[in-house]
């Protein structure tokens, strides 16, 4: 089903991730990875937890954190989920991270523990930051964990890769984050998802192999498709698909709820929201939220799957909360 020009998703506002320890999470990216706190809500709306797929007694801690033009937003659910799967790889199909750019990556990667002490990264990379062949862009990226088991990123784009925006840097420090990607298992099936019902766009798209590849994902034998999808307006930041022919990650042993910690949702601003969701549905989409939910702080917003389970929350309005 192709939405055209008339329905679509215009910008990826934010990546939305649930932690356990609110105050922990809040130390790792504001000491880390220099994010800036805006401001933390506490969110007791019935109609929130429907939207959510929660239930409806559930309480929520909201931290919304700013790095350079880009947010992101930390939620700490009571009652809880589970928390993040011990058993993790960087293929796993709950796998999401978000892609900090950053001018110095080597003295990025080496501040970034020393400044957390204690709480220093989980690798994921094997051997430190790493620099890809040129027919994948060329780009130098390593990968980690925070203290709680989500995937991050650093990430160098070469001069005249990617946005322009980030070819200004500033040593050390992140810009802010290019890129959300997510594992999926049919690479046909997910962009013909995006593209076709979301209404993003195919920017970009390789297949990775080789020992850099390996290094990056902590994994042996690594063919990947990469797919990067860019919104109908705002194209940074954008999703990026990875979906690993070799070797096959594990899919979760059940539905990854909205409280559990390794929950991480794509939120999208969508110019015509009621349409879209009614297209949705008639296409077969998995709702997690019935429908389109009024909030109580006057936004309306819905709540998706992806083909693989990824969750997606959809809203007319930038701040919904």
């Amino acid at each position: 089903m192709d939405t055209g020009n008339r329905v679509r998703v215009t910008e990826l506002l934010r990546i939305s991730t649930t932690v356990a320890d609110l105050r922990r999470a809040e130390a790792f990216y504001v000491d880390g990875l220099g994010f800036i706190p805006q401001h933390q809500t506490r969110i007791e709306d019935p109609a929130w937890a429907r939207l959510m797929g929660v239930a409806t007694e559930s309480k929520v801690d909201a931290l919304t954190l700013r790095l350079g033009a880009q947010e992101i937003e930390l939620l700490a659910f009571a009652p809880p989920g589970r928390p993040y799967p011990p058993l993790r790889s960087a293929n796993d199909g709950w796998f999401q991270h978000i892609a900090l750019v950053v001018e110095d990556i080597e003295g990025a990667w080496s501040r970034l523990g020393s400044r957390l002490a204690s709480r220093s990264p989980i690798e994921i990379s094997t051997a430190g930051p790493q620099v890809l062949p040129a027919n994948t862009g060329g780009v130098t990226a390593v990968k980690f964990r925070d203290p709680e088991g989500h995937p991050l990123e650093l990430l160098r784009l070469p001069s005249g890769v990617g946005d322009p925006v980030w070819q200004h840097g500033r040593g050390a420090e992140p810009l802010g984050y290019d890129h959300s990607a997510i594992t999926i298992r049919d690479v046909d099936r997910s962009i013909a998802f995006y593209t076709g019902l979301l209404g993003l766009r195919v920017s970009g798209r390789s297949l990775n192999s080789g020992v850099e590849q390996d290094r990056l994902d902590g994994l042996t034998h690594t063919l990947v498709d990469v797919v990067a999808l860019e919104p109908a307006d705002v194209v940074t930041p954008h999703l990026e698909l990875l979906c690993y022919r070799r070797p096959k990650g594990r899919a979760p042993g059940s539905e990854v709820m909205a409280n559990d910690v390794a929950s991480t949702r794509q939120v999208y601003r969508v110019d015509r929201l009621e349409e879209l969701v009614r297209r949705l549905t008639e296409a077969g989409v998995t709702l997690v939220s019935p429908g389109v939910v009024d909030l109580s702080g006057g936004g309306h917003a819905a709540a998706i799957r992806d083909p693989d389970g990824h969750m997606i929350v959809l809203t007319s309005r930038p701040g919904c909360q």
